[in-house]
């Protein structure tokens, strides 16, 4: 198939570039530029936001899917279908799980038709708003979109804990090197699914070309649930650290100290979140997660370990995390005192 993806540099999408690479596919790229070339792949270059001049740059060109990976709201959703409305059989819009409703209803297992809404986190509302715009022109005009929504998902280069610092992930680690406190939200029972980057990519390529994913929408995630208190202390067994210092924060009280993070824990993560993927199994049989967190940590953290280049930290934050902890700390001892006799 001819595969054009719009954007395509993350955690996700380097995986399954290479995933539609083995599986000899002709795979376009359309980016200003700004990455290096991915060998094998061939390189159209354009920023989204000319639109003339990525209308210019695809003149001739048609194909069989085209993956957005970059848009973030209904606007670059009515962008694209003007842009390619008659140059796809299939446009897949890579959207997010965090859209779903959190606690979910009874039987609280999240499925696709689980209701979107939430009121906590503007990136999923934007994410929302896409996917009714897509909706909305298949319906007027039969544009052929897929969606499909992954959940917190990782690859060798990405330490996938709540709170850690995305751009320098080592962070995490190091605190628990050296024996600095780690939050965990809550008490840590909230059961999650963290997803390895492969693992995805298996299940997106699954979806190229199908025809029954046209106007449908997935979820494409690992069907191992962990708690968080699980997943950090898969971690840290994997950075070699045998008692790690873990500290539980209720999310209220990290939210009002750190507004910035309402969306990530109120909006998805400070909840349970159980998939059943059972719609993407039943057009991709052959799916299945394959990689365990246990294992997938190790080989990110080996990762990390290969080249000390990649272990960069973030001060700002752990300059945060340490002022949390002391308030959280200075709190507790307050509230002691307040009740003792």
């Amino acid at each position: 198939m001819k595969i054009l993806f719009l954007g395509g540099s993350g955690v996700i999408s380097r995986a399954v570039t290479a995933q539609t690479l083995a599986a000899g596919h002709d795979l376009w790229l359309l980016n200003r530029g700004q990455h290096r070339p991915v060998a094998g792949a061939r390189t159209i270059t354009a920023d989204l936001t000319d639109v003339a001049g990525v209308r210019a740059a695809l003149a001739g060109h048609t194909w069989d899917v085209v993956v957005q990976w970059i848009a973030f709201g209904p606007e670059d959703i009515r962008r694209d279908v003007e842009l390619f409305r008659d140059r796809t059989r299939q446009y897949v819009f890579i959207s997010s799980a965090s859209i779903y409703q959190k606690p979910s209803l009874p039987p609280y297992l999240l499925t696709e038709s689980t209701p979107r809404v939430n009121p906590h986190w503007e990136y999923a509302r934007k994410k929302i708003a896409a996917e009714l715009e897509l909706e909305a022109a298949h319906r007027a005009g039969g544009f052929p979109y897929t969606i499909v929504r992954p959940s917190l998902t990782y690859g060798d280069d990405q330490i996938p804990l709540v709170l850690n610092a995305w751009q320098q992930p080592w962070t995490a680690i190091d605190r628990m090197r050296r024996g600095a406190p780690v939050i965990i939200p809550g008490d840590g029972t909230s059961l999650w699914t963290i997803t390895h980057n492969t693992d995805f990519a298996a299940g997106l390529l699954g979806l190229f070309g199908h025809p029954q994913a046209i106007g449908e929408a997935f979820h494409i995630t690992s069907d191992e649930a962990l708690t968080w208190n699980r997943i950090f202390a898969l971690t840290a067994a994997a950075a070699g650290v045998a008692t790690p210092r873990f500290v539980h924060i209720a999310s209220d009280f990290i939210i009002a100290c750190v507004p910035a993070v309402e969306g990530t824990l109120l909006g998805d993560k400070s909840v349970s979140a159980v998939f059943d993927n059972a719609k993407l199994k039943r057009l991709v049989p052959g799916f299945a997660a394959r990689t365990d967190f246990a294992t997938g940590i190790r080989r990110t953290l080996a990762w990390f370990e290969a080249d000390p280049a990649r272990q960069t930290v973030d001060a700002e934050m752990n300059r945060r995390w340490d002022k949390l902890v002391a308030a959280y700390e200075r709190g507790l001892a307050q509230a002691q005192a307040d009740f003792a006799g």
